[in-house]
């Protein structure tokens, strides 16, 4: 599994920065942000080490399913499976992403609105 030392998701998913882990398998973890930005706030990172959307490649789309089945069973542990739930990921400084580690963000628990942004 390919890590970046400096990255803090990789020094995450290794246990070496503490964080709220709400799931974890071979190929995602998922943890509680640290400035959340709705009731129920988690981000979803691949294990191995991709910097965002653009790196992505087809040897990963494994983690890519991976993510999307965990989000679906975050949600439905968190009580948000039925009232409704977003899941976003950034794409490059412009778009919002901070870490440069691909990263899903699960947001539930209010009424979102539409444009995001």
């Amino acid at each position: 599994m390919t890590q970046s030392p400096d990255c803090p998701f990789c020094r995450i998913v290794a246990g070496q920065v503490l964080a709220t882990i709400v799931y974890k398998d071979d190929l995602v973890t998922a943890f509680r942000d640290i400035n959340p930005q709705a009731p129920t706030h988690i981000l979803l990172v691949p294990n191995h080490h991709v910097a965002g959307m653009n790196e992505f490649a087809e040897g990963d789309a494994n983690a890519l399913t991976a993510i999307l089945l965990a989000a679906r069973e975050i949600a439905r542990k968190e009580g948000i499976a039925d009232s409704g739930y977003r899941l976003v990921a950034n794409q490059g400084r412009d778009a919002g992403q901070s870490v440069f580690h691909l990263h899903f963000h699960l947001l539930g628990g209010r009424r979102m609105k539409w444009p995001p942004g």
